[in-house]
């Protein structure tokens, strides 16, 4: 067996047990009926599950198939369209749950492990690896999801919801989408983004959040940049568009811009700003630090309620 090939039987392994199928299904004149399917994985010993909110949108009743052919019937604890995550639970206790990694931590080019469901054939494997980081997709709603994890580990109708791990088994993000008509352009849910989503759902059934109205790229920033001017972020954030009217338009941000602080602390994921961006900023101006024609400039931002 070659090293590569193992490497993945290995960290596929470990997510043998939690990662399940998520069925919608309804009870029509004494006839059940599966509406959907899609792919979930349990993080938690006491049954909380991950998956997609297209997964149960509209669904009159869900279940979980476990990976022995046991069906339990799971409950939406709650969902979050703007990033696309629903919290389902089941009772069962003969399980592992995944481990959760650190998203934070990824390179473009390390390698990317898809687990899921496409088309019904159950636990299909595929791998790739990390394409981009901190992407901003417009999801099915129409709505822009950011701090994206970009792949060209095949995903197709089925997979969303499962997960995405890295070589040591850990989830990295929640597979979520592909792009119609193209080859090797899917898209996860980075797992960090997912955690703090987690956190409120589970809490709160909903999440609250400001947000800025900027699509987003995660970058680099090259040795001679941060010399220049002093910068302590190894990665910044470059914004690809500002949404007309946003608060981001009216803050002064531009697409070319390159984001390195928000109110004074350094960022260099999506993920980061997304946990800066809470309930609390909702009307209340921010400084936003950034790049633009290799000069500083520091603007004043004032997040609106998402």
């Amino acid at each position: 067996m070659d090293s590569y090939s193992q490497l993945i039987i290995n960290a596929v392994d470990k997510l043998r047990t939690p990662v399940v199928k998520i069925e919608q299904f309804d009870n029509k004149q004494g006839r059940e009926t599966v509406t959907g399917t899609g792919t979930g994985f349990l993080f938690s010993s006491d049954g909380y599950l991950f998956t997609n909110s297209h997964v149960v949108k509209k669904a009159k009743q869900l279940r979980a198939v476990l990976y022995d052919g046991n069906i339990h019937p799971a409950t939406l604890i709650g969902e979050d369209r703007y990033t696309d995550l629903a919290i389902l639970k089941i009772d069962a206790i003969d399980y592992n749950p995944a481990v959760l990694g650190d998203s934070d931590q990824l390179q473009i080019g390390q390698l990317a492990i898809a687990i899921g469901n496409p088309l019904g054939f159950q636990h299909t494997v595929t791998a790739g690896v990390i394409s981009a980081l901190g992407r901003t997709l417009s999801g099915e709603t129409g709505v822009s999801m950011d701090s994206m994890i970009q792949t060209d580990a095949s995903l197709n109708p089925g997979n969303s919801g499962g997960p995405l791990i890295n070589a040591d088994g850990e989830v990295i993000g929640v597979n979520t989408a592909t792009i119609r008509g193209a080859q090797g352009l899917c898209f996860a849910i980075s797992i960090n983004t997912a955690k703090s989503v987690a956190n409120q759902l589970i809490r709160y059934g909903k999440v609250k959040r400001a947000y800025i109205g900027a699509s987003l790229q995660q970058i680099s920033l090259v040795p001679k940049l941060r010399t220049i001017h002093h910068l302590k972020n190894q990665q910044a954030l470059f914004i690809t568009q500002v949404e007309n009217n946003s608060p981001a338009d009216k803050g002064g941000l531009l697409s070319g811009d390159i984001l390195y602080a928000f109110n004074d602390q350094p960022v260099e994921t999506s993920d980061q700003l997304f946990k800066l961006l809470t309930e609390d900023k909702v009307g209340q101006f921010q400084f936003v630090s950034v790049l633009r024609n290799n000069q500083k400039k520091e603007l004043r931002v004032t997040p609106a309620e998402r």
